[in-house]
């Protein structure tokens, strides 16, 4: 099976968009999403109704900290973050809301493990931004692949039987095999809000019977999102990201 691994999307339509446009080049069997559908980005209503309707047509979601919140759920959050939320909020109706908050918060498929943030107690929302860091993903899973979000920056970890867990070096684009010898955990980086210093939507795709993982990046029109922030009245740091992949 090929999945297309889409997360932290963050109500940005330009990103979503292009980033489908090329999923539906690459021939691939079903969609997942991990998470943060809205936050930060001018159009949460049309991002939050395009999920629901990949949902439907049998895409794997769960829940992020931001549809969490969104939907309701006091969380713990930066200023930038609770001014978008504040905005967010006021612009999701009842069904929006009401999807967002029956999100799973992990999901499993074809010997996948799908999880916004840390396998390890997901409802933490913990970051998973080293060899280190991910460990307890594995600790937590026996699943032999762990994909996973929340970071806006691509990581790859991998962990052998003995229990070792190693940061893995990988290249944009090329596949990357996975090595039956040890498990995996990707965070896959972000549609939406990249933060890696390249400002073009990020997703992954994964081919179960190949045993292969592709980080992607698709280029999108960043200028046109950011011009969509600041005519909503959004923090104009908000827009800057979005240009620079910050």
């Amino acid at each position: 099976m090929r999945i297309a691994v889409l997360t932290d999307i963050h109500a940005n339509r330009e990103a979503f968009e292009a980033v489908l446009a090329d999923v539906a080049a690459h021939c691939v069997d079903r969609i997942a999403l991990l998470g943060d559908i809205v936050g930060y980005g001018a159009d949460p209503g049309w991002c939050c109704d395009k999920a629901a309707e990949l949902v439907a047509e049998g895409a794997i979601c769960v829940r992020g900290n931001h549809d969490n919140a969104a939907s309701g759920a006091s969380e713990a959050m930066s200023t930038l973050a609770r001014k978008a939320l504040d905005w967010t909020r006021d612009r999701l109706g009842d069904a929006q809301v009401d999807f967002l908050a029956g999100l799973p918060l992990v999901a499993e498929a074809e010997g996948v493990l799908f999880v916004h943030a840390s396998a390890n107690r997901p409802e933490e929302w913990s970051y998973v931004t080293s060899d280190t860091k991910a460990t307890p993903s594995f600790r937590a899973s026996a699943a032999r692949l762990i994909l996973c979000g929340h970071v806006h920056v691509p990581l790859l970890a991998s962990c052998d039987m003995g229990g070792m867990v190693r940061e893995q070096a990988f290249r944009t684009g090329l596949p990357i095999p996975l090595l039956p010898s040890r498990r995996w955990l990707a965070v896959v980086g972000s549609v939406g809000q990249p933060r890696d210093g390249v400002a073009q939507a990020g997703w992954a795709l994964v081919d179960t019977g190949r045993q292969e993982l592709t980080f992607r990046r698709t280029p999108y029109d960043a200028a046109g999102a950011a011009r969509k922030v600041r005519a909503a009245g959004l923090p104009e740091e908000l827009a800057v990201r979005l240009l620079v992949g910050r």
